[in-house]
């Protein structure tokens, strides 16, 4: 029986592929230029903005192609966005420009390195899906408050460890990762201890979309149909709000002390 569910468990786990595959659908759809996930397109006002002011200097560290760089920058004075990785780099270059947005600029940087920016640098940094990827999780919280101005802020995103299908996965034996470049993911506490660790200080706590085995199979709905793609993540979105337990990750704004 253990073989059977352990089986039965990998099967449904290789959906997480279809995530990949969602990714270039959008582009060979024509739904985009680039190939960017089609969560990108479920809103024009993501849920940290409404925290940018409009003299903010904002901060997009591990920015990829620059989706949420570019709606930060249609309300902050500017915008700088980090990664390493040099072709997601220009692809984000590339989609700032098509669209004539001025306010941006951008750096290449290893964030398990010490950032070159000095003390008190940004009013908010946009920390997302990033920290689960770092093996070097102390320093980088440590950077992030140094290069913050006094009473700035933090948004953070990180998975959650302890949804019902995570756990499912550890029980016949299986890494409950959801991207096999993952370091670690979070509980709740294990996250609000390591930003009370390194001197944040949580405005808002706040929850992703209900996790389930379907998700990639969703994805790649999104790949076709955006309709339809726009109304799974509505019930997952819900779902989540209605048992916080079973979000796939957290939506976290943090302030510095």
């Amino acid at each position: 029986m253990q073989v059977l569910n352990k089986f039965l468990v990998s099967s449904f786990k290789k959906l997480d592929l279809g995530s990949a595959l969602a990714v270039r659908l959008t582009k060979l759809t024509g739904k985009s230029k680039i190939p960017i996930h089609p969560k990108h397109f479920l809103t024009q006002t993501p849920w940290f903005t409404q925290y940018i002011k409009k003299n903010d200097i904002v901060l997009d560290l591990g920015c990829g192609n620059g989706q949420s760089l570019i709606k930060a920058s249609r309300v902050a004075k500017r915008v700088v966005g980090v990664d390493k990785d040099k072709i997601l780099l220009d692809i984000a270059k590339k989609s700032t420009s098509r669209l004539k947005i001025k306010n941006v600029e951008f750096e290449t940087a290893d964030l398990e390195k010490i950032l070159k920016f000095k003390n008190g640098s940004f009013d908010k940094i946009i920390f997302l899906d990033v920290l689960e990827h770092l093996h070097n999780r102390d320093q980088i919280l440590e950077e992030i408050r140094r290069i913050l101005k006094p009473k700035g802020i933090l948004f953070i995103g990180v998975p959650n460890s302890q949804t019902s299908w995570k756990k499912l996965q550890r029980n016949v034996g299986i890494n409950s990762f959801s991207d096999p470049d993952h370091k670690t993911e979070f509980s709740q506490d294990h996250i609000r201890t390591l930003l009370k660790k390194h001197g944040f200080s949580i405005q808002h706590f706040g929850y992703g979309y209900f996790d389930t085995p379907l998700r990639g199979l969703f994805d790649i709905v999104g790949g076709f149909s955006l309709c339809t793609y726009k109304k799974l993540s509505l019930w997952r979105r819900q779902k989540a709000q209605q048992n916080p337990q079973e979000a796939s990750g957290f939506e976290i704004v943090a302030g510095r002390l």
